[in-house]
């Protein structure tokens, strides 16, 4: 590397107490010097980007858009030009910082219409094809999610199976996350009724809505079975009927599938660890709670529930500003 004769000095030597010179950048783009005596090198002090890592910030901003834009891991590392494992450390650290911001500001939110739903996934394999030395986390995963209807605000989601302890520690959350009594419906699954009735039942009107799927004999492997009726079926309370709903839930899982590659169905783009699956949901979630305008309320849902008074930029929500 040629050395920089510019005569602007703004470093000196800890051995010679001689003032240095430019010379050329560090890799991740910040300024070198060299001490004319000694020959020593310094870089400028580094800035921790995600409080961790020091790629700059402006490209681990790029790599966590790309991600919450639905790309993969790959096409994210070929556009940003960062390794692989940089992104999914990137990601993992996103994810902690986003998951902690929702944290503090969903707490006691005034609700009135709540749906709840989960959505699968899986990690690394299918459930089929899990074995039994495998990793206890590889196999079926499913999100559990509840959304405000009105605000289309995202108040608790909770990875895990599909189980009767899992739909528990979502309805947990939601109790933490929600304030007053309200309306709540939820699909049909069974675990529902205790969960719900343990968690929130001093203070909801709550139903399941139960779908009824036609059996066909033709191929319909990668096809929706077609719904035949619906079910309405009152468990806690009186339920307005008019307000027995999923659609919206189920809109938001549509837009999972789309906006998280990891969910895109038959590619292979699944996860492969638990910890980058949690982590991708956790951004996910805040990205369109508080960054993203949502298209028919033309604010953040945030701002819509009243926890924001402006929309937030991904800088912001992963505590960057100012940097």
């Amino acid at each position: 590397m040629m050395s920089d004769t510019n005569n602007d000095l703004t470093m000196t030597c800890k051995d010679c107490n001689l003032e240095c010179q430019r010379f050329g950048k560090h890799r991740n783009g910040l300024r070198r010097f060299r001490c004319p005596n000694c020959k020593r090198t310094y870089t400028e002090p580094h800035t921790k980007t995600l409080d961790a890592m020091n790629i700059p910030w402006d490209k681990a901003l790029l790599a966590v858009r790309m991600l919450l834009e639905g790309n993969s891991i790959r096409s994210t590392e070929r556009i940003s030009e960062l390794n692989r494992n940089t992104i999914m450390r990137v990601l993992v650290l996103a994810g902690e910082k986003a998951e902690k911001a929702s944290e503090a500001m969903i707490q006691n939110v005034p609700v009135h219409d709540v749906q709840c739903d989960e959505i699968w996934s899986f990690i690394a394999k299918k459930e089929k094809q899990v074995k039994a030395g495998d990793d206890p986390t590889f196999g079926d995963a499913y999100c559990f999610t509840g959304i405000e209807r009105n605000t289309k605000l995202i108040l608790a989601w909770h990875l895990g199976r599909r189980t009767k302890r899992d739909t528990e520690a979502f309805t947990e959350k939601l109790n933490a996350a929600t304030a007053g009594n309200f309306q709540i419906t939820t699909d049909g699954f069974a675990a529902y009724r205790d969960a719900v009735s343990l968690s929130l039942g001093t203070r909801v009107d709550f139903a399941q809505l139960i779908k009824v799927y036609a059996s066909s004999q033709e191929e319909t492997r990668y096809s929706p079975a077609e719904v035949v009726s619906t079910e309405v079926v009152p468990v806690i309370g009186n339920p307005n009927p008019e307000k027995i709903c999923t659609s919206h839930v189920e809109r938001q899982n549509l837009t999972m599938r789309m906006q998280i590659r990891r969910f895109t169905r038959l590619t292979n783009a699944f996860s492969k660890k638990w910890e980058n699956h949690y982590a991708a949901l956790a951004l996910y979630f805040a990205y369109y709670n508080f960054v993203r305008i949502h298209q028919t309320l033309r604010v953040t849902p945030a701002m819509e529930a009243g926890l924001t008074d402006h929309v937030w930029t991904l800088g912001e929500l992963l505590g960057k500003i100012g940097r």
